[in-house]
């Protein structure tokens, strides 16, 4: 079994320096050079990736299986010791990160999408979710129809403002956008009274009401605008790294050892609130460890 690494959170300015100089460097290559992997994350996004203080190491679900490809490319760099560096990302700069050699592997929650892929790879996907709506149960939004001439929380550089956009289109229904720089700035836009509506994948909202103080005030509607599936981000055209990363969720999956996962962040109790998320296995999720793969939607 290979040491444990040291963790160390960075900054983008010095790591974008150091990236310009290795713009040619394969991933693999990169890690051996420096001693050190760098992992795009979050602070915020409970269970994926978030910290439990401002000073922690992020955790999660997709922090876990990075964490299994961080061991992976350990061993296949030859290293013996090994630097994890995490580096808080948001929706808009987490695919120029990856491309431009700053971060090597990001571990947010993010859709794999035919049109994403024309810039960065991902992962076999290890989890899908439902694009849809939460709303207070006082509202009047039952449905998405509802929200003419409503303000709706989103996320700039995600999908589901996408959807929702496309849906606004084609039913001619008229409500206003409130922006969010990332998931919990939306979150509480919407849970200030700013927003009637919040747009996000159901997983992700079903996090943030989880552990909400007034979480018995709101509900997710069952109404999705689309399934979406999540992968692991890396640089585009670079089959050694990708390989490894394939083999190493494709393993994680194969084992069981990704659903014990799933577990562990879904369905028990989790810091640092100790709440329970209570969201169970879906049948396009059990599809997926059924038959692993990489297409984007």
């Amino acid at each position: 079994m290979l040491k444990l690494f040291s963790k160390t959170t960075v900054c983008a300015v010095t790591l974008l320096a150091a990236s310009l100089a290795q713009a040619q460097t394969s991933t693999l290559e990169k890690i051996k050079q420096n001693g050190a992997i760098t992992i795009g994350a979050r602070d915020m996004s409970v269970p994926f990736s978030y910290k439990v203080n401002g000073n922690a190491d992020p955790i999660g679900m997709i922090n876990d299986i990075c964490l299994k490809v961080a061991e992976a490319a350990q061993k296949a760099a030859g290293l013996q010791k090994m630097e994890i560096k995490y580096l808080i990302t948001t929706p808009t700069s987490r695919i120029p990160l990856i491309q431009n050699n700053t971060v090597d592997l990001d571990c947010t929650p993010v859709t794999n999408t035919v049109a994403r892929q024309e810039q960065v790879s991902f992962s076999p996907s290890y989890f899908s979710a439902n694009v849809t709506l939460a709303v207070r149960k006082d509202s009047a939004v039952k449905g998405i129809a509802d929200l003419q001439n409503r303000n709706v929380a989103t996320v700039t550089g995600t999908t589901s403002i996408q959807l929702l956009r496309a849906y606004k289109k084609a039913q001619n229904v008229k409500f206003n956008e409130v922006y969010g720089k990332d998931p919990s700035e939306a979150f509480v836009m919407f849970e200030s009274g700013k927003a009637d509506a919040f747009v996000l994948d159901d997983v992700q909202l079903a996090s943030f009401i989880a552990t909400s103080p007034q979480r018995d005030q709101y509900v997710i509607l069952n109404e999705p605008l689309r399934t979406e599936p999540y992968g692991v981000m890396l640089r585009k055209d670079d089959p050694t790294f990708k390989k490894l990363v394939d083999d190493t969720v494709y393993a994680m999956i194969k084992s069981g050892e990704m659903e014990a996962l799933y577990q562990k962040w879904f369905m028990t109790t989790i810091p640092p609130r100790n709440v329970n998320i209570n969201f169970p296995l879906s049948d396009s999720i059990k599809a997926l460890y059924a038959n692993p793969n990489d297409k984007g939607i």
